[in-house]
């Protein structure tokens, strides 16, 4: 083993300044919660404008849940034997040379993760939004959507200043909220009889013709599906405050994605229970309206509180979670110097926290200007993630090779063929994501790119002066 790769050992160790106050509760609540967001109730909407057609509805879901169960396979496997905060960067940094590590984490922080904080809270806002128009008639303009996501931003922020032991309490009191709430759209839709119609489910069931145009179409739709399920791998980035993280790790994730699988199937067979594919493909507010036919006002107004619960959860999930990655990079010399700091009371990064809210208010402030401020974030950082969750995923087989002796508590099911699996998957993905988005994913790949500017000067510069 070369001095480089003893200077890496310590990735593959238990030790941590962190303190170990979650459990596999915890764990599991992390995974639903960072799952389960805005997706469910928002992006059946785009997803059904594309594809047109219930089969291809329910073929987008079934494939985006199966993608992430062998993404999680491959997932298990790192976090099991790398057991350290900051999940995907840590394992890029150890299969590849470190720029690309510290490239993904910069593309994390400027494009994608904290764009997905905005995304979120704008849905909160926009379901806060769906109840205003209940019970007045009327909805609140663009400003005030903005302020309130702002405010569920920073609140949130806040509160996870605080401690870890908190935001886990806040994680399980939300990741049973979620559950409920979705369950209660199955249960109150499948037994509304009389507003429900099983004529939805195949009116229209195939598209009007198979060729180029319904593959792209698929394609794209995944986009969506794939922006609801992100957020599995969320355990992995609070690793080093995860107790027993080689047991509990590996376990929180099967557990929270095979659960939200299930859990997405029955809301989407709900939600066509009671609209037809036309009322679904038109709606923002997917869920409001299949409760607003199932129970009238009433039903809007209780499943409005609910998303909004959901959804206020998983930014506090979201901003618990990506800020240890900042913390993981700035530790490693690879971020801004100031955000390697830990609360000298609470163990926390705070400093990432708030390097990352201010970040998320500025993508919030381009978005919400957006006749379509949801799925232009999504568009603008999809080409982005799947480029570095295709390293990822691959990041597996250079670590076996780099270090075939080290303990792996547990191995990837149907290696290599689970790996080619989601590899070849990704890889048509992001063909698509171009071909369909073109003009938002070169945005999101441009403003990775600026981050090379500041590897050279920065970080290589810097480390070869050191060296002199």
């Amino acid at each position: 083993m070369s001095g480089s790769d003893l200077d890496n050992i310590k990735d593959f160790s238990d030790s941590t300044e962190y303190k170990r106050d979650l459990g596999l509760l915890e764990a599991v609540s992390i995974v639903i919660s960072r799952i389960i967001g805005s997706g469910i109730f928002r992006t059946p909407a785009p997803i059904m404008a594309l594809v047109g057609c219930t089969s291809l509805f329910g073929l987008v879901w079934v494939l985006g849940g199966l993608v992430t169960i062998f993404g999680a396979v491959v997932y298990a496997e790192l976090a099991a034997m790398m057991p350290r905060s900051g999940g995907p960067y840590v394992y890029l940094k150890m299969a590849y040379h470190p720029f690309w590590a510290f490239l993904r984490g910069w593309a994390m922080f400027f494009v994608s993760e904290t764009a997905s904080i905005a995304a979120v809270a704008l849905i909160f806002g926009e379901y806060l939004n769906a109840l205003w128009k209940i019970a007045n008639g009327e909805a609140f303009g663009q400003i005030t959507l903005f302020l309130i996501a702002l405010s569920t931003i920073w609140l949130l922020t806040i509160v996870n200043l605080f401690g870890v032991s908190l935001s886990g309490k806040i994680q399980n009191f939300f990741g049973v909220i979620k559950v409920v709430a979705v369950g209660g759209i199955i249960g109150v839709s499948f037994t509304s009889w009389s507003t429900g119609s099983l004529s939805n489910f195949v009116n229209p069931l195939m598209p009007d013709a198979f060729n180029g145009s319904t593959f792209l179409a698929v394609g794209a739709a995944l986009r969506y599906a794939f922006f609801a399920f992100s957020g599995w791998e969320g355990a992995t980035y609070i690793a080093e405050e995860v107790k027993n993280p080689r047991r509990n790790l590996p376990l929180s994730l099967f557990i929270g994605i095979v659960g939200v699988m299930i859990l997405y199937m029955g809301a989407n067979s709900a939600y066509l229970y009671q609209l037809t594919p036309a009322q679904i493909a038109d709606s923002n507010e997917v869920a409001t309206e299949a409760m607003k036919v199932a129970l009238g006002a009433t039903g809007g107004i209780l499943i409005s509180i609910a998303v909004m619960f959901n959804t206020f959860g998983n930014v506090s999930t979201q901003i618990l979670c990506k800020a240890r990655a900042w913390q993981a990079m700035a530790r490693d010399g690879m971020f801004f110097k100031k955000f390697a700091e830990l609360s000298k009371v609470h163990k926390t990064p705070n400093n990432a926290l708030i390097g990352q809210g201010l970040w998320a208010t500025v993508l919030l402030t381009f978005a919400v200007s957006a006749a379509n401020s949801y799925e232009t974030i999504i568009d603008y950082f999809s080409a982005t993630s799947t480029v570095f969750n295709i390293m990822v995923f691959g990041a597996i087989y250079f670590i076996r090779r780099k270090y075939p002796d080290v303990e792996r508590p547990y191995k990837a099911w149907l290696y290599p063929w689970s790996l080619i699996i989601i590899l070849v998957i990704y890889a048509v993905f992001f063909v698509i994501t171009l071909m369909t988005a073109f003009i938002p994913s070169l945005m999101g790949l441009g403003l990775t790119s600026t981050g090379s500017i500041y590897y050279y000067f920065y970080i290589y510069k810097r480390g070869v002066s050191e060296q002199k």
